[in-house]
């Protein structure tokens, strides 16, 4: 099975869950870019502290840090004698996934696969709204996958230029999209 993954997907979608879960079943690193921040701030380490800093002025964390962030756990993983991971939040563009693969290809651990979880807009929006958070309302949600769309389409065409782009439809129970997964990595 591919051991170094990378999760696409509109909000919505699942990819956390089925990231988390694949992660648990396969013991592969689950790197949620936004959990390794708090993880990082939580821990103190410098990294932490830099991150925290921004983020108490209401700034977005650099792509530096981030990938400064993604370096520091990937190479404590690879002295503790390796293993696959999951990538999941990041990167959200082009300049960060160019800045990515520059950093894979220096640690010699290329993403083998990206998922991209597909669903239409109605479900999409079906299931955010049952999120029931309280800044969640249909404009919002439009607005939210909108922006996505934006920003994501132009990641999509780049792994999928590269031969690494693997959609799954991300309809149905948890259990069903987690074996279509599992399948399409195979």
């Amino acid at each position: 099975m591919k051991q170094r993954l990378l999760f696409l997907g509109p909000p919505g979608a699942g990819k956390g869950t089925q990231a988390q879960r694949l992660a648990e079943q396969q013991g592969l690193l689950h790197l949620s870019t936004g959990d390794l921040l708090r993880a990082e701030v939580a821990a103190g380490t410098p990294l932490g502290q830099e991150a925290e800093a921004v983020m108490a002025r209401g700034e977005l964390v650099s792509d530096a840090l981030v990938l400064a962030i993604v370096r520091s756990r990937l190479e404590q993983q690879a002295a503790a004698g390796g293993g696959g991971w999951l990538l999941d939040g990041f990167p959200r563009n082009v300049t960060q996934a160019d800045a990515l693969a520059h950093l894979l290809d220096e640690l010699g651990q290329q993403i083998e696969q990206v998922v991209l979880m597909e669903l239409d807009d109605a479900v999409l929006i079906e299931r955010l709204l049952a999120r029931g958070r309280a800044d969640d309302n249909e404009q919002v949600i439009r607005h939210r996958l909108e922006v996505y769309r934006q920003q994501t389409a132009p990641l999509i065409a780049y792994y999928q230029d590269r031969g690494l782009l693997a959609p799954v439809e991300a309809s149905g129970t948890v259990e069903a999209i987690g074996q279509r997964i599992l399948t399409l990595l195979g």
